[in-house]
């Protein structure tokens, strides 16, 4: 998949090119969008914003009033570049996300020949990535060259197949079983010395 920064300034036709992109089929990541959702209400974006603006910038519902905020960071060049930094982390993990979810449902479409429905409903009934890599012990990323996959294969395949420390041993089945056993003995030992 080949991806594209479509980028200029304000009324340059951003929106009219990125339309013409949709209508031929291509899909598109709009930065603004996310920017949008990392804004919104209880997110990690809106809490960082509130916490350096204040409680000025919201509305009733607790939504941050983006005229408001704009009018504030457009007046001062030091306020825009705090803005910045406080949601760039944010918006550029939301571009990869929504980049690595167009990725998978382009590849799962040509590996099960499913529709754009089908494939989107099999990727969004998925547990999340991010989940996923946090509760595994070992992430082998696929997102590179089939050389790249081999690679990292070969260092996983190294990894699980070394022997195990004392510590992983403990915390394996076989460890369980071991100290399950030692403690079983150990209470028989134990019951015919007392008796």
């Amino acid at each position: 998949m080949r991806i594209v920064g479509l980028t200029g300034g304000i009324a340059s036709g951003k929106s009219t090119v990125s339309n013409l992109f949709k209508a031929h089929g291509i899909p598109v990541v709009d930065a603004d969008l996310v920017a949008r959702d990392v804004l919104k209400k209880g997110t990690g974006g809106w809490r960082k914003v509130v916490a350096a603006f204040g409680d000025d910038i919201l509305l009733d519902n607790g939504e941050v009033d983006r005229p408001k905020l704009g009018q504030i960071v457009f007046a001062d060049p030091l306020k825009r570049q705090l803005l910045n930094r406080l949601l760039a982390p944010y918006i550029s993990s939301g571009i990869f996300c929504k980049v690595l979810k167009l990725w998978m449902k382009g590849r799962l479409m040509a590996r099960d020949m499913t529709s754009v429905e089908d494939a989107k409903n099999r990727i969004d009934a998925q547990m999340p990535l991010d989940l996923k890599k946090n509760k595994a012990d070992i992430v082998i990323d696929n997102t590179g060259s089939l050389d790249d996959l081999e690679e990292g294969f070969r260092k996983v395949l190294a990894q699980v197949t070394k022997p195990l420390t004392w510590s992983e041993f403990g915390l394996s089945r076989q460890g369980a079983i071991l100290a399950f056993i030692s403690v079983v003995v150990g209470v028989l030992i134990c019951r015919k010395t007392l008796w």
